[in-house]
């Protein structure tokens, strides 16, 4: 009787590359949502204009690299990619500051290691960070959000499809002083002599813990991260690590009352790119650590990056700059993390492997 041969693997899953972009994706949707509604449409046409610039950009290097351009672009990576770039954007970046950070996010973060799995940096925190440093002035330009005009008449609002379409494509037309405010980081990285009662008292950008529209965004974000966490679309050691390192870093250094205060925990944890960050960035399965331990270091390095930065920096948020070196130092983490293996006594780590 003839024996059918049967190599491994022998067990299936359903959780092909396709299925976990589009949790991801999904799981974006309540942040997008709470971010549309407290600061206006720039949010979604960011993500329509940096996905459409992504997809063509990418479908250009796999035509240039001859490689089949449905078989890749079904994938869901460069839409994730553009994604989560432009929920890091300001709502009502120029176009071509969208283009440029799009374009680079995919040619030289993804495609020029060769693509999916091999990209040694996050691409879209790489073509923010790119962006940020060449570009200042328009990123730090975010709109006030909604409900400003009861605290602050001369301020505007911007919630209008139209009026986001012109602002984002016919820029030059656009005054800025009117609509836009400076962030709750920007305010806390900017002061020197006032306590957090006090700003949070003179400065209407504030609500009850970070910031206006602020809080409830980053809420959304937990929301989308639990569900991925429930879907086991990642583990929870990075997410932990980052937002446990950033709360007992914001713990050590807050002064309380003082003058001159960092903000406290809450502050950090609901403020900027922390839950984007810690559940949709610092888990990319390809330039994060890969064992268990190793993405718990992973994130808590991202974590303590992310709050000196903040607080000593030059940048009021940290989260790209902080990604980008510890995927620098991701390898070296697997290296001295790496589990014990069936069958040996002691894990093979660093200089001293064993059997």
């Amino acid at each position: 009787m003839a024996l059918v041969r049967m190599t491994s693997p022998h067990a299936k899953g359903n959780n092909h590359t396709q299925t976990i972009m589009l949790w991801v994706l999904g799981a974006t949707l309540p942040g997008v949502l709470a971010m549309t509604w407290f600061f206006g449409f720039g949010t979604l046409i960011n993500i329509c204009f940096a996905s459409l610039v992504a997809l063509a950009v990418e479908s250009l290097i796999l035509w240039i690299r001859k490689r089949p351009i449905s078989f890749y672009l079904r994938d869901g990576s460069a839409l994730v990619t553009a994604w989560l770039l432009a929920l890091a954007l300001p709502p009502y970046a120029p176009w071509w500051l969208t283009l440029v950070a799009s374009a680079f996010a995919i040619v030289f973060g993804k495609q020029l290691y060769g693509g999916l799995g091999q990209n040694p940096f996050n691409p879209a925190m790489l073509g923010y960070a790119v962006v940020l440093i060449s570009f200042p002035v328009e990123m730090t330009s975010w709109p006030a959000w909604r409900g400003i005009e009861a605290l602050m008449p001369n301020v505007q609002a911007t919630l209008g499809l139209f009026e986001g379409l012109s602002r984002i494509f016919l820029p030059a037309t656009q005054a800025i002083d009117g609509w836009t405010l400076a962030t709750p980081l920007d305010v806390v990285k900017t002061n020197a002599s006032l306590t957090m009662t006090e700003l949070q008292a003179s400065k209407p950008v504030f609500g009850s813990f970070a910031g206006h529209g602020w809080e409830w965004v980053s809420l959304a974000y937990l929301a989308g991260g639990i569900a991925l966490l429930y879907k086991r679309i990642y583990t929870w050691h990075a997410p932990v690590g980052m937002l446990g390192a950033l709360a007992i870093m914001s713990l050590l250094f807050w002064n309380g009352s003082g003058s001159g205060s960092n903000g406290s925990p809450l502050f950090h944890l609901l403020s900027g790119a922390s839950m984007l960050g810690a559940f949709f960035i610092v888990t990319d399965p390809v330039s994060g650590a890969t064992s268990k331990q190793g993405r718990l270091i992973f994130g808590a390095g991202v974590g303590i990056l992310v709050y000196c930065i903040r607080a000593w920096g030059g940048y009021p948020d940290a989260v790209a700059f902080a990604v980008l070196l510890m995927n620098l130092a991701a390898p070296t983490i697997d290296y001295y993390s790496t589990p014990r293996t069936y069958g040996h006594r002691k894990a093979k780590r660093g200089m001293g492997k064993t059997d």
